[in-house]
């Protein structure tokens, strides 16, 4: 897809808009003090950010305040990829940035969170509130024992307490991880027994799409499966008393004498700050440790100039704590920003509830996943129509690439006036590689532009770059929040093997782009998982596109098998919406519907009909263990159970694979 191929933007910022935005100001600013072009707009600096990436990031650290406890000797002393050294001397601490709103008193008194269950009814936190427990907190962890380095973890659903947790347990500069409620106890501890936590912070249990979900047991599991645990402390959510041996959350968050002030240990730039995990499909989940120091400046640059943040905003993500996207929610407060935490269902008590949310709470920027969007779509929601969404001034995706008709359902039925920001990153970075761009029109189904000091780049297979070809996603410069090192991997192999394989000292992300000849950016999917017919690279994001466009496909899953014969079998399995059936008609409005929007190579060799489509437990559709299961792969070896939102629905794959045999 280039330029030519769809030329007039869906939505364009105005002048005003433009001129008002932070990154406009920074722009300014930056060519007066740091020798940034002054003219030229976002793509001459962009070019300026990778070009003179040291000066870029120093630029960063000014423009934000960043305070140094210690200075930084210089800002990069090594681009090595891995093993990049930023600010290498400077000393720092996150919790203390995220909470410095609270100094200020004309806003200590303003709300630093909304909470929001499934009553719907916000519940303020203010400044100076969140200030004074994550002081509390952090004093109790450190009479607890807690030093810097201490791995701290939390069995937590989106809820204030698991903000003030991780901002507590990086002012004493141990390290935080968590987990989501409905992870079951296989999976929580495939990643909490990698890491050896001291203090576990839990919940009794959750509510979910009107349903009330003990977890006692699963955390009585946990802490007999966590031999390393010094103390649990016990959230009542559902107004239990704290088990034996445990503590209980307002004790430990009240009654302290040193509950007013926080003592944000200083650390070394590149300190750990938290560990995250990837969605693991094969094997134990990686466990990616990312640095104060790092994510302090991505996040900043981030959140305060692609998304635009500040004091005015209200910042809602729908997430959980086990998706990097919860720890990027949090990271709003940063910029002074009221962060929404919403604990409940996407979709309950109907589809259209996230816009309820964000009326509500007054939401600037909401973000959801492409499948939400696309869900409102199916199910005939309208958002404007059935609320008042005139604070909302960008909705912003990710998860899986946003379809074309959903960029065009957004425009149509929340706002035409309305910033739409398509955003691919993930996990291993915290961060985003391409995405929102407040000064740069829309094009349908494109990412606005590469970020901010990412050198992003398409590869053709012998890395030579690509423009309007796809290619392998690449970043041929360090970021400072790529992974300080995997956990566990002491020599580092695993943490090179997953990114510097294929292209040696330049980051390899396992996405199909194609960079247009304007600069924006169009996923295609996951290359891991690549569909070749007939030498023709293709990404599974575009069929799934087409296919789900039909009334009648709830969701579908395609897999490219070569086979031992030399042929190629391309099977789509389709999970249909309620009363739906797949006879002939069915299966020659999919193969058309393919023919016509993508291409007759699209078109698969068999359409199969599946009880359902297996995700990960972050809800991405899982490709490659399927396709290990057809090529004859036992399930035990060819997925980590606990990594599956279903396990039962892969032994349907398990089972075609016999019978195919």
């Amino acid at each position: 897809m280039t330029s030519t191929a769809n030329p007039a933007p869906l939505w364009q910022p105005g002048p005003d808009r433009i001129a008002a935005a932070r990154i406009t100001r920074f722009q300014a600013w930056a060519a007066e003090r740091h020798g940034a072009p002054a003219e030229g707009g976002y793509a001459a600096l962009h070019r300026w950010s990778v070009d003179e990436l040291e000066t870029f990031w120093q630029a960063v650290a000014d423009w934000f305040d960043v305070r140094f406890s210690t200075p930084y000797e210089r800002v990069l002393a090594s681009s090595a990829m891995p093993g990049a050294q930023w600010f290498p001397g400077a000393t720092l601490n996150y919790a203390e940035h995220a909470l410095r709103t609270a100094e200020d008193p004309a806003r200590a008194h303003d709300a630093a969170l909304l909470y929001v269950d499934e009553t719907h009814e916000p519940t303020p936190i203010s400044w100076s509130e969140l200030r004074r427990q994550v002081g509390a907190l952090a004093a109790e962890l450190r009479a607890l024992g807690v030093r810097p380095g201490d791995r701290v973890s939390g069995y937590l659903p989106n809820i204030p307490q698991a903000v003030t947790a991780l901002l507590a347990t990086a002012a004493v500069g141990a390290v935080w991880t968590s987990c989501a409620p409905d992870f079951g106890a296989r999976s929580v501890l495939d990643r909490f027994q990698q890491v050896e936590p001291v203090v576990l912070f839990t919940v009794d249990g959750y509510r979910y799409g009107g349903k009330v979900h003990d977890r006692t047991e699963t955390v009585a599991e946990l802490r007999r499966e966590l031999p390393t645990l010094r103390a649990v402390i016990h959230i009542p959510l559902l107004g239990t008393q704290a088990p034996d041996g445990a503590l209980d959350w307002s004790a430990v968050t009240s009654h302290t004498p040193h509950d007013t002030e926080p003592v944000f240990e200083q650390v070394p730039f590149d300190h750990p700050l938290w560990v995250l995990y990837s969605s693991g499909t094969t094997g134990l989940p990686k466990a990616i440790v990312q640095s104060q120091g790092g994510i302090l400046l991505e996040h900043f640059k981030q959140l305060g100039l692609h998304c635009d943040l500040g004091p005015e905003d209200r910042f809602f993500w729908y997430t959980s704590t086990g998706w990097m996207m919860w720890n990027f929610l949090v990271s709003g407060l940063l910029t002074g920003t009221t962060v929404v935490l919403y604990d409940g269902s996407p979709g309950y008590p109907d589809t259209g509830v996230q816009w309820g949310i964000a009326e509500r709470t007054e939401a600037t920027l909401f973000g959801t996943s492409a499948a939400y969007v696309m869900a409102c779509r199916k199910a005939e929601v309208h958002p404007a129509r059935d609320h008042d969404l005139s604070r909302i001034k960008c909705v912003a995706t990710t998860g899986s690439p946003l379809p074309p008709d959903g960029f065009r359902w957004l425009h149509d039925e929340v706002a035409d006036d309305l910033w739409i920001a398509s955003v691919s990153g993930g996990t291993d970075v915290c961060s985003c590689f391409a995405g929102a761009v407040p000064t740069l029109p829309v094009h349908i189904g494109e990412l606005q532009a590469a970020c901010l000091g990412t050198d992003l780049q398409s590869w053709d297979p012998h890395g030579k770059p690509v423009i309007g070809e796809v290619g392998e996603l690449v970043v041929t410069n360090p970021m400072p929040s790529m992974p300080i090192r995997f956990w566990n991997d002491p020599d580092g192999t695993r943490y090179r093997d997953s990114y510097f394989e294929m292209f040696p000292g330049v980051w390899r992300h396992g996405d199909w782009i194609t960079i247009t000849d304007r600069g924006s950016v169009v996923i295609h999917g996951r290359s891991d998982s690549t569909l070749n017919r007939q030498g023709v690279r293709m990404g599974s994001a575009d069929i799934y596109e087409a296919v789900e466009r039909l009334p009648e496909i709830r969701e579908s899953l395609v897999i490219g098998l070569e086979e031992p014969d030399g042929g190629y079998w391309m099977p789509l399995f389709v999970h249909l919406a309620e009363g739906a059936a797949l006879d002939d008609g069915l299966r020659d409005r999919i193969k058309r519907t393919i023919r016509e929007q993508l291409s007759p190579r699209h078109v698969p060799d068999d359409i199969i009909e599946v009880p359902g489509v297996p995700h990960t437990l972050t809800g991405k559709r899982i490709e490659v263990p399927v396709k290990r299961l057809l090529q004859g792969t036992a399930l035990a070896k060819a997925v980590n159970p606990g990594s599956v939102d279903n396990l039962e629905l892969l032994r349907f794959y398990e089972e075609l694979a016999r019978t195919r045999k």
